[in-house]
């Protein structure tokens, strides 16, 4: 069983996976489109991906702005998820993914990234920090209902 992350951005989404016991998030592959309506092979390479890692869940940034308000992406992102539900069958969780580029950006500064070469990988990890704090958040919801 393992959980996979994505990042879905106009042009590209970050995918990541989780170790098969939930506790840590790898980054595998950035999927590019040329257009941002074209999902079809997007949505086909998600499948193969989900066959391949044996994926039981999706979870998928939500784009909220920083003023907690919602935005035009937001509809973007339903209509997603609403897609790959329909195609994969499997259930698909929103995770907050504000500040999510910007820790993946400053990681790779941290990391000694050039700035030229962080494009390539900053889908990717969003993805990876996405996936991580869902990973996290149910760890600790487990955890606190066995101190109970």
């Amino acid at each position: 069983m393992r959980i996979m992350g994505l990042d879905f951005g106009s042009k590209t989404v970050g995918v990541a996976i989780s170790d098969p016991l939930l506790i840590t998030a790898q980054g595998i592959e950035i999927i590019r489109r040329k257009e941002e309506n074209k999902l079809r092979q997007t949505l086909a390479r998600i499948e193969q991906l989900i066959l391949e890692y044996e994926v039981t869940e999706i979870v998928l940034g939500y784009p909220k702005n920083m003023n907690d308000s919602e935005g035009e992406r937001i509809e973007k992102t339903k209509e997603f998820a609403d897609k790959l539900t329909r195609r994969t069958g499997l259930p698909v969780a929103f995770w907050d993914e504000r500040l999510t580029t910007v820790a993946a950006d400053r990681a790779m500064m941290d990391a000694g990234i050039r700035r030229e070469n962080r494009k390539e990988h900053v889908d990717k990890l969003a993805a990876v920090f996405i996936l991580q704090g869902y990973l996290d958040y149910r760890k600790n919801q487990a955890d606190r209902q066995e101190q109970e």
